[in-house]
């Protein structure tokens, strides 16, 4: 029997690679994203603890301590801010990464059921040629009999 060859191989390697690839790009997106949540949840957990820790201070010292926090503040909340546009730019990639590697892998779905169609196709008529050259082969052989016989 010869061997399988299905002419669109190399589209769907082509195709599988793209898939790994771009599930590696959301892979170091969604790193990335989790990376900035967690710098973001340092920062309040600081900013908490800062707090936290001027509410303890004895009034008489509490007033430079505020002045301090107050005077870094706006500083603070601009970086925090800019961490929170960041986080809403990734998880907008994210979304369309996750929407590219839906598409690629959709039609890397359709072209490996297209390849086992051709393939169950291709073996239905390697079976169906062989039953022929089988039947071909026992005609030929009762009709030698039939001659030798008679």
């Amino acid at each position: 029997m010869r061997r399988f060859a299905w002419r669109l191989q190399k589209v769907l390697d082509i195709k599988t690679k793209e898939e790994q690839f771009k599930r590696m790009g959301l892979f170091r997106l969604t790193e990335a994203l989790a990376e900035k949540r967690a710098e973001l949840l340092m920062r309040r957990r600081i900013l908490q603890d800062m707090i936290a820790g001027v509410a303890q201070i004895p009034p008489s010292e509490r007033l430079k301590a505020q002045e301090f926090f107050l005077r870094h503040a706006a500083t603070n909340d601009r970086y925090i801010q800019s961490v929170r546009d960041e986080i809403d730019r990734l998880e907008t990639l994210q979304q369309e990464k996750r929407r590219e590697v839906m598409v690629a892998k959709r039609f890397k779905e359709g072209l490996e059921k297209l390849r086992a169609e051709a393939k169950e196709r291709y073996i239905q008529e390697q079976e169906r040629l062989e039953q022929k050259e089988s039947d071909d082969r026992t005609t030929v052989a009762f009709a030698r009999n039939a001659r030798a016989g008679s």
